[in-house]
């Protein structure tokens, strides 16, 4: 064999492994794990003001989560690019520092539902979260404040999901919150703040 058609079968040896490595690359990102298809951990602040003259003291919160998301339990939806509209769970346990009240602090469960629109490459998100729970709040009965130390808590998340890796994200979203006793109190003067919520977030499997 010439050294030219040595030169052109190494070439052609060359392009095929090339071919090869690129096939099994696309492969292996093909199977990579979608982040809504784990458990996650996520750490959640922000600050958040009072929107509504329920009560006479200007709340100011401080809220500091930390939140469990399960893995996919319905898919609503996949687009044929591989969009995905998912449900999932979410559990968070609740701590706020109240400024500007006469209450100090808020500790509570809440959970609710995960509604997630993903884009096709598994990097964005856009969700929406409503739920709500119970927890206790140190009252002090101070005219338009709390009455009493348990309250329920309803929120809403509205927000967006960046991936910066397989394991790491960071979300960015309005929350608002309401906490009430449920009218076991007179007055019950409730609490409703609403601001921007930041969060980091980790997979956990």
């Amino acid at each position: 064999m010439s050294a030219k058609r040595r030169l052109q079968a190494i070439a052609a040896m060359l392009l095929g492994a090339a071919a090869l490595a690129a096939q099994a690359q696309a492969q292996v990102q093909t199977r990579s794990p979608h982040p809504a298809d784990h458990w996650e951990f996520a750490v959640e602040s922000g600050w958040l003001a009072k929107v509504r003259d329920n009560s006479p003291h200007e709340y100011r919160i401080v809220p500091v989560q930390a939140v469990w998301r399960s893995p996919v339990f319905a898919e609503v939806w996949r687009g044929a690019a591989g969009e995905r509209l998912v449900l999932r769970h979410r559990l968070a346990l609740v701590s706020e520092f109240i400024r500007n009240g006469p209450e100090d602090y808020y500790v509570a469960f809440a959970g609710a539902p995960s509604l997630q629109l993903w884009s096709a490459d598994g990097r964005q998100a856009a969700f929406l979260e409503v739920g709500g729970g119970a927890g206790f709040v140190n009252s002090k009965g101070v005219p338009g404040g709390q009455g009493q130390d348990l309250s329920f808590n309803w929120f809403a998340h509205l927000g967006w999901r960046r991936q910066l890796d397989a394991r790491l994200g960071v979300t960015a979203g309005a929350y608002f919150t309401h906490h009430s006793n449920l009218g076991m109190t007179d007055p019950n003067p409730g609490i409703d703040v609403l601001g921007l919520n930041i969060g980091v977030v980790w997979t956990l499997d």
